[in-house]
């Protein structure tokens, strides 16, 4: 499990964007309002593709 930052995730709305996103890229994962965070179960690739798909709706993983 890798756990990425999200600092600009600020209400359940983005919560809603992010976890759409990363269901339509098939991954499995987890998003924590209160961290600001999202985990992501998977290997390096799957990382990458959530990093991908959480720039692609304007949200910056660290």
């Amino acid at each position: 499990m890798t756990t990425l930052k999200v600092p600009d995730m600020h209400c359940e709305k983005c919560v809603a964007r992010i976890t759409r996103a990363l269901d339509e890229a098939n991954l499995k994962f987890s998003v924590s309002l209160e961290d600001k965070t999202v985990s992501v179960d998977g290997g390096e690739g799957d990382v990458e593709k959530a990093k991908s798909a959480l720039d692609d709706i304007g949200f910056t993983a660290e």
